[in-house]
């Protein structure tokens, strides 16, 4: 399922994955073995080692995975996702071991809210979402439904959770807006029982619950930030507070009143054993590892909340590369997959950033219409080429010698810039295409560029004399284009699903292929060589192509977003992909030999 061929019998390639679904409450989740944490990445649950960090993935949801849980021994994972109104929600039942799907499980409609293991694993309890409204128990043995009922009464709101017993497989509790039920199983005529709890005066909507060891008594989180405590035998409220913070997720620990600060809301909590050890999710996609003694946190994941729009590499290095998205910049190590610089301009998208050749400076085009160039080792602002263009700063790229930078606007102009030791000039402006520029590549002697815009243009300039040399047009909107290596040929591709190939010389078509049967192609890139290159796009594939034969070889399964750029790196270990729902995923190059 990773990068796997089509065509001939290659061994499926490494793929590493640098995210987290940080808005999916309680979605991280701590193994009891001590030994791997599971979150969901889009479609995807990530399974992942804790010592070595080694990454497994789940494939078989066809939409984004909305909650998932772990057996109390561990033997199954659940996990439900999200899909469109009226159609049916699948929950998929895994074995952790094996990691294969066990069974698909489709009776909710629209969304799978919450699900949770009965202690002895006799059942799985499904909630529906707002629209479907239903509780439903399975039996895991037969892989069956055994009765479901609606979720809440007709005068309170939706539930949102449900939490199973800690002792008792036939007791589970659901609460959500304004309601918390316990329910009974009776199996024998297969019929579910709720009991409404009453919380006198007080109203809350629950966001996250927990039972007690010994299921006397239930402690669940509320929006209004105090945690109320229920007794499971009378159904009774019995106290409540504190009165301070908003609760996403709940567990009791040994008490204690230090705190820490991470980065975003608390969306996941989760233990390690008896709770030494204390991960934490938040919706900013970061996980931190919290020591208890000492009570200090260690950030050891983090990505993109927003979506990610360029990913570059510098010159001949296939150990760093770089990403932009909203708010921020950040450059990456790839041998460990970590952050090692976060570049960070608030409320402001970056487009689109270039790594000048002598390796002194990223250079980035931003929404507000400024051209910002950053030190890469320690993300100091250099220079801000304030009006670069009208609109937004939509594409850029520099020379090799390292003396201009060419940026295409929203309003599809190409700006030329002399850049001196302490000086930023405009040098010339090219003003043919009627919409954004999308892409700009630059030929290695500096003196040609072709730039791709979603006018359905393709121009290749002479920028030396500053004048067209051809067009290309097409009924599309061009996203990407990229010179051959040896500089006759240029591909494009766009809206339109084809990819073309062109004469440089004078503009005229040689090859159409169709690259995608679904879907927009945003990126594109070519190995050094010439001899493949890469494509990803709306139908979240990234396809590996012979360019001669201009045949598919291979094809990576694992994006749940659209794709919106991807690189091959330096030598040609890697490939790098990046999609509008943060994720960024690190192909191992197929050995093509």
């Amino acid at each position: 399922s990773n990068l796997e061929t089509r065509m001939s019998c290659g061994t499926p390639a490494d793929l590493s994955l640098l995210s987290l679904a940080g808005h999916i409450p309680c979605g991280l989740i701590c193994h009891p073995d001590k030994e791997h944490i599971l979150y969901p990445l889009g479609c995807t649950v990530v399974i992942q080692e804790l010592d070595s960090k080694k990454q497994t993935f789940l494939h078989g949801h066809t939409n984004n995975v909305s909650c998932i849980v772990v057996s109390r021994d561990g033997m199954y994972v659940a996990s439900g996702q999200v899909t469109f109104m009226g159609f049916k929600a699948d929950i998929i039942l895994w074995d952790f071991q094996t990691k294969e799907l066990l069974a698909r499980l489709s009776l909710h409609k629209g969304r799978i809210e919450g699900l949770a293991f009965s202690p002895n694993n006799l059942y799985l309890m499904s909630l529906g979402g707002q629209d479907d409204d239903s509780v439903v128990v399975w039996q895991v043995g037969k892989r069956e439904a055994v009765c479901g009922s609606p979720a809440s009464a007709c005068r309170s709101g939706s539930a949102t959770i449900v939490v199973c017993s800690s002792c008792r497989d036939e007791m589970f509790v659901t609460a959500g807006n304004g309601t918390i039920r316990v329910w009974e199983l009776d199996l024998a005529n297969r019929k579910i029982y709720p009991t409404e709890c009453q919380t006198g005066q007080l109203r809350r909507v629950i966001t996250c619950g927990k039972m007690a060891d010994d299921d006397n008594y239930f402690y669940v989180g509320t929006s209004s930030g105090d945690v109320l405590k229920v007794n499971t035998n009378n159904k009774l409220m019995t106290d409540y507070g504190p009165q301070k913070e908003k609760f996403s997720s709940a567990k009791p620990l040994p008490s204690l009143n230090r705190k820490i600060q991470v980065q975003g809301a608390v969306t996941s909590l989760t233990c390690r054993g008896q709770g030494h050890q204390i991960f934490v999710g938040t919706n900013e996609c970061q996980i931190y590892r919290l020591n208890y003694t000492a009570f200090k946190e260690e950030l050891i994941t983090a990505c993109h909340k927003e979506a990610v729009h360029d990913i570059i590499f510098p010159l001949g290095t296939s150990d760093l590369f770089a990403t932009c998205s909203k708010n921020d910049i950040r450059v990456w190590h790839t041998p460990k997959n970590r952050e090692l610089l976060r570049i960070v301009i608030p409320n402001m998208t970056c487009h689109a950033i270039d790594f000048m050749r002598d390796g002194k400076s990223i250079i980035s085009a931003w929404n507000d219409g400024k051209i910002r160039a950053f030190m890469p080792e320690t993300g100091r602002l250099m220079y801000v080429i304030n009006h670069a263009h009208s609109l937004e700063v939509t594409a850029i790229a520099a020379t090799s010698d390292c003396k201009r930078i060419i940026s295409g606007g929203g309003e599809g102009q190409v700006r030329i810039w002399e850049i001196g030791e302490r000086t930023h000039k405009l040098g010339e402006v090219l003003k043919e295409h009627t919409s954004a520029v999308s892409c700009i590549k630059i030929k290695k002697d500096d003196r040609e560029c072709v730039t791709a815009s979603l006018d359905g243009t393709c121009i290749i300039w002479d920028i030396v004399r500053f004048v067209r040399k051809q067009m290309i047009l097409a009924n599309t909107l061009f996203k990407c284009v990229c010179y051959h290596p040896e500089e006759y040929q240029i591909l494009t591709s766009g809206t339109d699903r084809r990819i073309g190939y062109w004469e440089v010389f004078d503009g005229s078509a040689i090859r159409e292929l169709e690259g995608s049967v679904s879907g927009s192609i945003n990126g594109m890139d070519i190995t050094s060589d010439g001899a493949y290159f890469v494509t990803g796009g709306d139908d979240h594939l990234v396809k590996l192509w012979d360019y001669n034969e201009g045949a598919v070889t291979h094809v990576g399964v694992g994006h749940s977003g659209n794709i919106t750029r991807l690189k091959v790196c330096p030598g040609n270990k890697y490939i790098v992909s990046v999609s509008a729902d943060g994720a960024i995923l690190l192909w191992k190059y197929p050995d093509l030999h």
